[in-house]
């Protein structure tokens, strides 16, 4: 079911808190890097960005507002891609830390993410083996004990802290529960329709990247919402490309970028997110399907526009 759309929405996420800077020498991480990536991805076709920052001296996660200020400026200057700041950050930060960006800069989106779970990094170890900074081993290692914390208390803090911003939610549901979550929040009246749900399919803790797992998100959301929301799908690692193909073809939006993949193929490295945007849109334009303007985006999404942003 879903909204009624003749378009489709390519969000691209940049730089993300999954991946460590060791994994890949293309994972951004300095306020420049991170500019030039999103406004990359805007030139090669994403309607939105969406991004996290780092310390810029061993790029760790960070939401200190700061650090975002030093390149939000400067892609609105260059770009009308619509930006979308992330209140997740990290899995190991309190969600008074996390929601910091969005409460000060109050964007056009930022993520919400729909319940807790155990995030699972530390299979990554496998692949990877040397670190350059101290912290990078320990914070995967860590999630085998850790769970991102998302309760019912976090969400309802950050959507009524951001109620007076005009800052409308990319609601993260991880599995099939997030979205009687998000359906319950929008039966309270706490968050409006039209909700933009991102399916995230593939992180450990979560749901499966099954395409049936696919299928019963889609249902299920269909079921809860009706016609009153837009859906998209994130694929991590090599699932990214096969199930944004899915999405589309179910006749819903897609997501990529290095915070979901950093990888081009097999064993091989992704040297952009402009290379992954590129990569999905040629996908889309083989069915046939348009990506929407960020202009268009804003439409369908009813968000407020840049021009009221923080930033």
């Amino acid at each position: 079911m879903a909204a009624k759309q003749n378009k489709v929405i390519v969000t691209c996420a940049v730089t993300g808190s999954i991946h460590t800077p060791s994994m890949s020498p293309y994972l951004p991480v300095t306020a420049a890097q991170i500019e030039e990536s999103a406004v990359g991805a805007a030139q090669a076709g994403a309607s939105i960005v969406h991004l996290h920052a780092r310390d810029p001296s061993n790029g760790q996660p960070s939401q200190d507002p700061r650090l975002f200020m030093e390149f939000l400026p400067n892609i609105r200057q260059r770009s009308d891609v619509v930006i979308n700041l992330t209140t997740g950050g990290a899995p190991n930060m309190l969600v008074e830390e996390r929601l910091q960006p969005a409460l000060q800069l109050k964007p056009e989106v930022a993520s919400l993410n729909m319940g807790s779970i155990n995030f699972g990094l530390y299979p990554m170890l496998e692949r990877f083996k040397d670190f350059q900074h101290d912290w990078e081993r320990p914070y995967l290692e860590g999630s085998r004990d850790r769970v991102f914390r998302n309760t019912f208390s976090d969400i309802q803090y950050i959507l009524e802290s951001c109620a007076g911003n005009g800052t409308r939610f990319e609601i993260e549901c991880y599995d099939i529960g997030h979205l009687y979550t998000a359906a319950h929040f929008l039966d309270r009246g706490i968050v409006k329709g039209p909700l933009l749900i991102q399916s995230v399919f593939g992180l450990l803790g979560g749901i499966g990247s099954h395409p049936e797992d696919v299928l019963h998100m889609k249902r299920t959301a269909d079921r809860l919402f009706g016609e009153d929301y837009y859906w998209s799908v994130l694929g991590a690692g090599k699932h990214q490309m096969p199930l944004a193909t899915q999405s589309a073809t179910m006749g819903g939006n897609v997501r990529v970028g290095l915070e979901d993949s950093l990888w081009d193929g097999p064993g091989v490295l992704s040297r952009s997110n402009a290379e992954q945007v590129k990569r999905v849109v040629s996908i889309l334009h083989a069915l046939n399907l348009e990506v929407a303007t960020p202009d268009e985006t804003r439409q369908m999404l009813k968000l407020k526009g840049a021009d009221q942003v923080g930033f």
